[in-house]
């Protein structure tokens, strides 16, 4: 029995780390769509939403069938929290199709003449979330309690974001259209961060049977973005 269970609690970590690979993969492909003007490829990531919704389904459903059966508290932990981790990565999926609509619709338009530093946000955003499934994956919750203060960083980037796009709207009101393309786009980014910190508090109460998701550090992350 517990030979059985070993082998479909490793097929569950599987398929959470596949579907985190596909999860980063479809930032970083989002992101490039948007900054190389590339049509075809924000297509492609909206159709590949699916594969994520899949995952998170699959995982739910082997998780439940192993909450019956889990022998030890820390085998309960680690459940519980591939479903939550699988649930981030599906929302990051969701925020990745945004930008990708984004970059479809703003390959069709003229590019702004003002620089906008999104990709500096976007490496950011993605940094924080390979950083939070190399923690899962390493099981190192001083890494994964590292990242989360950087999450200001990319609050920060998105508030600056948004006021040089909103300036600009002003000066030009034949750009308000792509403006707000680029401020959604922006806030997807945050939203990412956010999935990312997320993951790498449960990362913390996996290994240290800790809950810090209301602790002073997040009650100061979640008032940082008032």
């Amino acid at each position: 029995m517990t030979h059985h269970f070993d082998i479909e609690l490793n097929e569950l970590k599987q398929k959470l780390l596949a579907m985190a690979s596909h999860a980063e993969t479809a930032v970083n492909q989002a992101v490039e769509a948007l900054v190389q003007r590339d049509y075809g490829l924000a297509i492609r990531i909206k159709e590949n939403d699916k594969v994520l919704d899949q995952f998170e389904i699959e995982i739910d459903d082997l998780a439940i069938h192993l909450l019956a059966k889990a022998p030890l508290a820390s085998d309960l932990r680690l459940i519980t929290v591939a479903m939550k981790i699988s649930q981030n990565l599906e929302r990051v999926g969701d925020e990745a199709t945004k930008i990708a609509k984004r970059a479809r619709d703003l390959s069709q338009e003229p590019p702004l003449k003002n620089s906008i530093d999104l990709p500096a946000m976007a490496r950011l955003a993605v940094e924080l979330l390979k950083l939070s499934l190399d923690s899962f994956v390493n099981h190192d919750p001083a890494a994964a309690r590292a990242l989360i203060p950087r999450d200001k960083e990319v609050d920060s980037m998105n508030k600056q974001i948004h006021r040089e796009l909103a300036h600009l709207m002003i000066a030009d009101p034949e750009a308000i259209t792509r403006c707000l393309s680029l401020m959604i786009v922006s806030k997807s980014l945050e939203r990412i961060a956010d999935h990312a910190t997320n993951v790498a508090e449960e990362v913390v109460y996996l290994c240290e049977a800790q809950d810090i998701r209301h602790s002073a550090a997040a009650a100061a992350r979640a008032l940082s973005k008032e």
